[in-house]
């Protein structure tokens, strides 16, 4: 299993940021290097980067704050 992280150093650690939409559903085959989600923070949006290929488990879902560095999704 590959864990799929919020990337750090994107935003300032006082702002929240939420998984805005996931582009793929819980179980979803995905290719590594596939965008799988989106995420807001503040009036901006970030591009969650699959790490791997392999099946999506979604751990966090949309809407749900998220801290930079969160598991929010494993793929294997």
């Amino acid at each position: 299993m590959t864990d799929v992280t919020v990337p750090a150093g994107l935003w300032s650690a006082d702002d929240e940021a939420a998984i805005s939409a996931w582009l793929y559903a819980d179980g979803d085959s995905v290719p590594a290097g596939a965008v799988i989600a989106e995420i807001m923070v503040e009036k901006s949006s970030f591009e969650l980067i699959a790490p791997a290929s392999g099946v999506l488990r979604i751990a966090v879902a949309a809407e749900i704050p998220v801290a930079q560095g969160a598991i929010v999704a494993r793929i294997g």
